[in-house]
């Protein structure tokens, strides 16, 4: 497949490392400075994989609709236009395949917490908390991941209806606590804690690098070729 690679940072090079090892061709790459590229600049490409900014995610959707190319997304924090771009795509027959994280084992530490959620449920006794960790250069906090996290936790709890950042251990009644660590040249962590007097459970996903995520957007691109409609890694993984 010919794949533009939308956001041609580190993590774009990472993807295009994959790409090619898997007998892809990158048609595109955007970067700040060609990011005006137009939708014509697409047509060569059979998909695209946009890793780029909040701001400029839902922009560069809609080129790719109008190039008529399938987008797999992986910036976070747009989420606020989801409803227009899901109605966009709909109507106009497109197709798009958005995560918080392509990573296949976050995808499955998500199925766990759910699992273990839904088992918690019944010891009331134990608090649930999140904390995540990552570079300085992330920019979004908390993270994609986290929130998509505390979702699956609030799904299946009783007395949990929301989530909030906190900070230096500040509680809110029926909120999920998630802290967000910024540190320099760490590998993304994710970890679900639930604590209680006599002791503590806990879950977490560490990132050892960029690979995981880079290998789960090309798996993503593949996935949405020749597709039709909005997907999300489950559909992906038949989960």
């Amino acid at each position: 497949m010919n794949i533009a690679i939308i956001g041609y940072g580190k993590m774009g090079k990472e993807i295009e490392k994959i790409a090619l090892e898997r007998g892809h061709t990158i048609s595109l790459k955007v970067t700040s400075q060609n990011a005006d590229y137009a939708p014509a600049d697409l047509q060569s490409s059979d998909v695209a994989i946009e890793f780029s900014i909040p701001e400029a995610a839902k922009q560069n959707i809609f080129k790719c609709f109008e190039a008529n190319v399938p987008v797999a997304v992986g910036t976070t924090a747009w989420y606020a236009d989801f409803e227009e771009v899901v109605a966009k795509c709909t109507t106009e027959n497109q197709a798009l395949l958005y995560a918080s994280n392509f990573s296949l084992g976050v995808n499955l530490f998500w199925q766990m917490t759910d699992k273990l959620s839904a088992l918690m449920e019944n010891h009331k006794e134990y608090t649930a908390s999140i904390n995540e960790i990552h570079h300085t250069e992330k920019l979004d906090a908390p993270s994609g991941t986290a929130i998509t996290t505390a979702e699956k936790i609030i799904s299946n709890s009783s007395n949990l209806n929301d989530w909030f950042l906190s900070e230096n251990g500040k509680t809110q009644e029926l909120s999920l606590p998630i802290s967000a660590e910024r540190i320099p040249n760490v590998p993304g962590t994710h970890t679900v804690t639930y604590a209680s007097d006599i002791d503590k459970i806990e879950l977490t996903h560490e990132a050892k690098s960029r690979k995981g995520f880079a290998l789960g957007s090309v798996l993503a691109a593949e996935f949405l070729h020749k597709k039709q409609g909005v997907f999300t890694m489950n559909d992906l993984l038949g989960i």
